[in-house]
Parts: C-alpha cells; sequence; structure tokens
C-alpha cells in the first residue's frame, strides 16, 4: 500500500507516485513548470507562497511545493523505513 506525506499547507501526495523531488531554481526545470502550466498538468499547492520543490509525478505530472525539497525527501524516507519496520 502507497503511504502518503505532507508537502505542506494542508497538501498530501502519495510517495508511490513520485519519481524526482527537485529545486525550482534551474532554467530547465523553470522550463518544465512553464510547460506543465500551460498543458493543465501542474498542482500549485504553494498556497500564494514562493515555490521551494518540484515534485514530478507519474502521467507528467507537477506538484509545486512551498517546502524545501529536502523536507520532502526526508519525510518520504521516514514514511518508506516505517514501511519496512511494519513489514
Amino acid at each position: 500500500m502507497n503511504k502518503l506525506i505532507h508537502i505542506g499547507f494542508g497538501n498530501i501526495v502519495n510517495t508511490g507516485k513520485i519519481i524526482a523531488i527537485v529545486s525550482p531554481d534551474s532554467a530547465p526545470v523553470k522550463r518544465l513548470v512553464q510547460t506543465a502550466k500551460e498543458d493543465g498538468t501542474v498542482v500549485d499547492a504553494t498556497q500564494g507562497r514562493k515555490t521551494k520543490a518540484v515534485l514530478v509525478m507519474e502521467d507528467n505530472r507537477l506538484v509545486l511545493s512551498a517546502l524545501l525539497p529536502e523536507t520532502i525527501a526526508n519525510r518520504a524516507q521516514a514514511e518508506s523505513v516505517e514501511n519496512n519496520d511494519e513489514a
């Protein structure tokens, strides 16, 4: 069963669908986000705050978060450790 993690402001994503968690500062990621906005495949979970992490999901979807990539990665890793402990 896939686990859910909190990505800020009450927003939650499925860890099993995350491909990558990247910083939005590089030009290629900015282009990727802009293209996704034009295509309607971006989910903005920043609640108007500055985007600090971009989650690349399955099915070419992007999720924008106001949390740092390290924070989200740590939460995802903590979920996977809990899953291994339960098994």
